[in-house]
């Protein structure tokens, strides 16, 4: 081709779209959401890809839980995709392998879900499980004596993991054994009351369609809108029910006669406790609370949470067989209807923290401050960070360490006293000097780029619209949430500390140790750095 040729062949080409106009030019993806007659929510994302994600989410969990309750929220959990009136358990399972894809169910503090991933073809059987399993399931008795001995060792196994069973602990000693201090495991005493009459119990009280999301991604919304009515229409909304007076008595008497007639838990592994595609709450226990969208719900949209009363506290749990010692520090943060969550969220990853042989390198929280200057100082402390566990209407906020014991006897050892003023020392920082500006932006990014990474994950965007459709009846776009989270500033910073644990505000801490010895006169320490304490 001349040299002719070639310069009105460019010039009759369509100019290029610079590379930053593309990029802006993507729409976002669009949310569609219908309400179907039994008032469960509908709800797909158009976001391409190669395979289809569907799950059904449940305004309940274990802050739902009374006295007589206590644990049934864990065997819901493992109680999914078991035999059920139309399907056996080898059905089941053979219907769950020709899906060819995940499915599973995972119970929380605050919902229930049960989730799938699939090819795309696979959607109504997927559909068709989850709505077999909470309308049509069994309970056989031998099903509920397997799981009763495996709850019973993935409790042994759990409480054994310190860094596992003490967030619970945390949990249960701050808001005073109820509500979100009630436990997401079972507890022991409660294994045997596990039966028929609660579970079923239960699944009435709290599987109602008003309180039920179905999100997925991956399919058309009226497909899903379709397949939902077709599985889900026989569920009738709670003014269309008709009273139980007797309820109460039956779980009453069900739950005497099973502890009369049935022998303690097998306290040996079972060989179904093994099989990998059981249900367990493992993965709620360590799953970060990470639903940054403060919005006001519209009136009447989402059954409002029972009211969970934050008390504060201190435990100490004695366990000199422990190899390291245990230090928690929490207060009372906000929920997520409140916009000061967004700066709650900046300072957690301001404060950030790991552990002292972590990875480490740029962009993995080597800057963050728990790093610089606790980890990188104090060799005896083996694993120093800070958490948020965000709910509806409350937040735990704070700090943790585990270390050297001085009563192990090994050289550099502290006790839990001399640890507790390197964390109070760290929060009082917020308060009373000047977070600058480079350290905040590096916090804002890091924040913004772990929110926007992890909806990467179909599974986790399925499941943030589910929740979100909960919580705020809409799904908020994510650049309105990185939005409010690039608006924080130093003097929200220091505001908001004051707001939660500033001796002005009527906050009261929560104190957990384990280990040798207990903390000490921890409200002093608290007193000394203007934090507030008892």
């Amino acid at each position: 081709m001349s040299r002719k040729a070639v310069a009105l062949w460019r010039s009759a080409r369509p100019a290029r779209t610079p590379r930053r106009q593309l990029a802006s030019a993507v729409p976002p993806p669009s949310v569609d959401i219908t309400t179907l007659p039994n008032k469960i929510r509908v709800a797909t994302e158009s976001t391409p890809g190669h395979f289809s994600t569907v799950g059904l989410y449940i305004d309940a969990g274990s802050r739902y839980e009374t006295p007589m309750t206590s644990g049934v929220s864990h065997f819901l959990d493992r109680m999914a995709f078991k035999s059920t009136t139309t399907r056996t358990d080898e059905q089941m399972a053979s219907d769950i392998h020709s899906l060819g894809g995940q499915i599973m169910c995972s119970s929380a503090r605050e919902s229930i879900m049960y989730q799938s991933s699939h090819a795309h073809k696979g959607t109504p059987l997927a559909l068709s499980l989850i709505a077999d399993t909470i309308l049509n399931p069994a309970f056989t008795p031998e099903e509920l004596e397997a799981q009763q001995d495996a709850a019973s060792y993935e409790i042994r196994e759990i409480s054994s993991k310190p860094e596992m069973i003490l967030p619970e602990v945390l949990h249960n000693v701050a808001y005073g054994n109820q509500g979100l201090g009630n436990p997401l495991l079972c507890p022991e005493e409660r294994i045997l009351a596990m039966n028929d009459t609660i579970l079923r119990h239960t699944l009435k009280e709290w599987y109602r369609p008003e309180r039920m999301v179905i999100a997925g991604a991956g399919m058309p919304h009226q497909e899903l809108v379709e397949l939902a009515n077709k599985f889900f229409s026989s569920l009738k909304p709670l003014d269309h029910l008709p009273s139980s007076p007797s309820v109460t008595q039956q779980l009453q008497q069900a739950h005497q006669s099973r502890l009369l007639n049935t022998s303690s838990a097998n306290p040996q592994a079972a060989p179904h406790i093994l099989n990998p595609n059981a249900p367990g709450v493992a993965k709620s226990l360590t799953r970060a609370a990470s639903y940054l969208f403060p919005q006001p719900s519209p009136s009447g949209s989402v059954p409002k949470s029972p009211t969970s009363t934050y008390t504060g506290g201190h435990r100490f749990i004695r366990d000199p067989t422990q190899e390291l010692g245990h230090l928690y520090i929490a207060f009372e943060g906000v929920g997520i209807n409140d916009d000061d969550v967004y700066t709650l969220a900046v300072m957690q990853v301001l404060l950030g923290g790991g552990g002292s042989f972590s990875a480490g390198g740029p962009g993995k929280g080597m800057y963050s401050r728990l790093y610089t200057h606790i980890l990188n100082h104090y060799t005896q402390i083996d694993h120093c960070a800070s958490f948020h566990h965000i709910y509806n209407d409350s937040s735990l906020f704070g700090l943790f360490a585990s270390f050297l014991p001085a009563a192990s006897g090994l050289s550099g050892g502290n006790t839990p006293a001399q640890i507790l003023p390197h964390l109070v020392h760290q929060l009082s920082l917020l308060m009373y000097s000047p977070v600058g500006e480079a350290e905040l932006s590096r916090a804002r990014n890091q924040l913004n780029s772990s929110l926007m990474m992890a909806l990467e994950s179909r599974a986790v965007e399925v499941e943030d619209l589910g929740r979100q459709i909960l919580v705020h009846g809409r799904k908020i776009p994510v650049e309105e949430m990185t939005e409010k989270i690039d608006a924080v500033t130093p003097s929200d910073v220091k505001r908001v500390a004051a707001r939660v644990f500033g001796p002005e505000s009527g906050s009261k801490a929560t104190v957990v140790c384990m280990g040798h010895e207990d903390v000490g006169s921890w409200p002093e320490v608290f007193s000394k750095y203007g934090i507030a304490g008892a």
